[in-house]
């Protein structure tokens, strides 16, 4: 009797669990089908920002047009990406509302974002359970390993070529070298190129065959790939070039390499003595008297003196101060920094600036400080973050730190050259489009 009683017992309780499960596996279908619906709206919104962040890639280089043309206005920048972000939800059969936004601190120096977001919100309910709405966010950021001259990616110089000893070099830095090598010869010196520009193809080779950083070049990240390093010999030339190599425009790179020497009379920017299209006054230009539109005129006199003394592209100079201040010479920014340059108190004192608010000598100093940092990065974009954010963070990874203000920064900069017709602008070209949620 007993035994029969829990046998009826245990009975019961199988047909409770069998029911229990059965009801289960009914709420798992209406969970799962929700988690479905919710993966493909997610895809949507994914996509959805990329492809917005794709179409301000795009057109971010005309909002900056050089000539004083109208450039494509913010709104219509906005415009371009929310269509691009519906277009794509609705090529991805997602019927919910579709809210393109833009993040606050993430617009450029002109106001133009650089970061979208994408809300894809559920089209009703989903067995008695209320769809959820999908969120992702895009951004444009340049690249981390950017080096400028030649364009954008990794910064490979893809211009025409100069030969000495075999050995390939931007045809400017050849002149300059020929100097060099004469002034060599007649102090009995024989100079020697025994290394010259390298593309990151044969430094990754170079790499594998010796990975150590110290004396090769991670790929993407060597000098050599600009067309402005030379390594020079013979062994018995190094304190001849260590004496006079600097007053033909070459500086020793490294301490422990007597041998290699980089041209930086150029650093970085076509528009400065070499390949650019259209000319700045007083930069080193070749065939051009006038400065873009965006720089006003009672400064451009200001800028070319500074280009002219610091051998740095007037063009480049006024990109920044327009970025930095928008000509602004009593600016005082939030961090303390001063003037039409933003100089920062301590670079004030280093500098030797007496008046920060005086735009003369205010310019001056931003030029011989980017002279300075283009010659220790050899790149325009990362002597702007360095003058941004700090030559030791730019120097702790040798790329654009990820702050968003600092990616901004550059990239306006970037965005008005590349309107200009500087070389250094080609890199917002490359520029990255990736998803950050």
């Amino acid at each position: 009797m007993t035994a029969r009683g829990e046998r009826g017992q245990a009975a019961v309780l199988l047909l409770g669990v069998i029911c229990a499960v059965g009801v289960g596996a009914v709420v798992l279908a209406i969970v799962a089908g929700a988690v479905t619906g919710h993966g493909d709206r997610q895809r949507a919104a994914d996509l959805a920002a990329l492809a917005a962040a794709a179409e301000m890639r795009d057109a971010y280089p005309r909002l900056y047009p050089w000539d004083g043309t109208v450039g494509l206005s913010v709104d219509a920048y906005r415009a371009a990406a929310r269509r691009a972000a519906e277009r794509t939800v609705r090529a991805n059969d997602q019927a919910g509302a579709v809210v393109v936004t833009f993040p606050a601190g993430g617009a450029d120096a002109g106001g133009a974002p650089l970061r979208v977001r994408v809300r894809v919100a559920g089209a009703g309910e989903t067995g008695g359970l209320p769809e959820a709405a999908a969120v992702a966010e895009a951004e444009l950021r340049v690249p981390a390993t950017t080096a400028a001259f030649g364009g954008g990616g990794a910064g490979e110089y893809k211009g025409p070529l100069a030969y000495r000893d075999g050995k390939p070099m931007r045809p400017d830095v050849a002149l300059a070298y020929d100097r060099m090598a004469a002034a060599a010869r007649a102090a009995g010196v024989a100079l020697v190129v025994v290394s010259g520009w390298r593309g990151d193809a044969e430094q990754a080779r170079l790499f594998a065959a010796h990975p150590d950083p110290k004396w090769v070049a991670r790929p993407g990240t060597s000098l050599h790939r600009l067309g402005t390093e030379l390594d020079l010999g013979p062994a018995g030339a190094y304190g001849w070039l260590a004496a006079h190599a600097n007053a033909f425009g070459f500086l020793k790179r490294y301490s422990w390499e007597p041998w290699h020497f980089g041209y930086v009379r150029n650093a970085g920017t076509a528009s400065v003595g070499y390949g650019g299209r259209r000319t700045a006054t007083g930069g080193g230009e070749k065939g051009g008297s006038s400065l873009p539109s965006f720089i006003p005129a009672q400064y451009a006199p200001i800028l070319a003196r500074a280009a002219q003394r610091w051998n740095v592209s007037a063009v480049l100079l006024g990109a920044q101060v327009r970025a930095e201040s928008d000509f602004d010479p009593r600016s005082v920014s939030s961090a303390g920094a001063l003037g039409i340059a933003q100089l920062m108190p301590e670079n004030v004192r280093e500098m030797g600036v007496t008046d920060p608010f005086d735009p003369a000598q205010s310019i001056d100093a931003q030029a011989h400080m980017m002279r300075d940092l283009l010659r220790r990065f050899g790149s325009v974009p990362l002597a702007l973050a360095a003058y941004n954010a700090g030559p030791g963070r730019v120097g702790a990874c040798m790329c654009v730190p990820p702050y968003p203000e600092t990616q901004a920064y550059v990239a306006r900069i970037l965005g008005l050259l590349r309107g200009a017709g500087d070389g250094a602008g080609l890199a917002v070209e490359g520029m990255e489009v990736r998803l950050t949620r």
